[in-house]
């Protein structure tokens, strides 16, 4: 018998237009923007530009490209192939991934949301599967393989889901620093711009792995 885990609680290219993308995801937008709660985790020790700047550099490096763009890939992968086994496995490995209590709560939140809204999709087997584990205990539904079977399940640009996740993601926290940091619009917009230039090729990167992370989990 499985062991059971605890319900979660509430807590592209550069010529697309990124308005048209996000027609496109519809309610998979919350999949890219953690609860406030999350977010705060990661914000208390940012007091200055230079502070926010510095965390957004060590995100991207170090959760961004090592797991979140990975993870999406691979479920995306998954989803394309009809692979609920290797969706489930991942599932379960990314459960020590998380450095916050509160960021894995939001996350298994929004996953599951986002996968209940696909429920009348009766016909995607392995969207159900996941759907019905997660609500049963057995799997958590982490919220960047959700983003991962979203983008496959409505045939959305692989790079493209992958570019719009990172700029949202980091994005976030950057409106999230400069509401409490009370920071100058036109300095937000100079270090958005700045990390736009560091998702491209995290995504490259992402997409050399050519199916390896899927092999590893078979």
């Amino acid at each position: 018998m499985p062991e059971e885990i605890q319900p979660a609680i509430a807590a592209t290219d550069e010529s697309v237009d990124p308005r048209a993308l996000a027609e496109q995801l519809g309610s998979a937008q919350e999949l890219t923007t953690l609860s406030p709660t999350a977010c705060s985790h990661y914000l208390t020790k940012i007091h200055s530009l230079p502070s926010l700047r510095e965390f957004l550099l060590g995100y991207a490096e170090k959760t961004l490209s090592a797991h979140e763009l990975p993870s999406i890939y691979t479920a995306y992968q998954c989803a394309a192939q009809n692979f609920s086994r290797e969706l489930l496995a991942l599932d379960k490995q990314l459960a020590n991934e998380f450095a916050s209590h509160d960021f894995q709560l939001a996350s298994r939140h929004v996953g599951k949301r986002q996968l209940n809204r696909l429920r009348a999709l009766k016909d995607l087997r392995l969207v159900q599967r996941y759907r019905e584990a997660v609500n049963e205990g057995k799997a958590h539904g982490w919220h960047t393989l959700v983003y991962g079977v979203v983008l496959s399940t409505y045939s959305i640009p692989l790079r493209q889901g992958l570019l719009h996740y990172g700029r949202q993601t980091l994005g976030g926290f950057i409106e999230s620093a400069a509401r409490t940091l009370d920071l100058p619009d036109t300095a937000c917009l100079e270090l958005q711009v700045e990390m736009n230039t560091l998702i491209r090729p995290m995504i490259e990167k992402t997409l050399s792995l050519n199916g390896a992370s899927i092999k590893l989990l078979s």
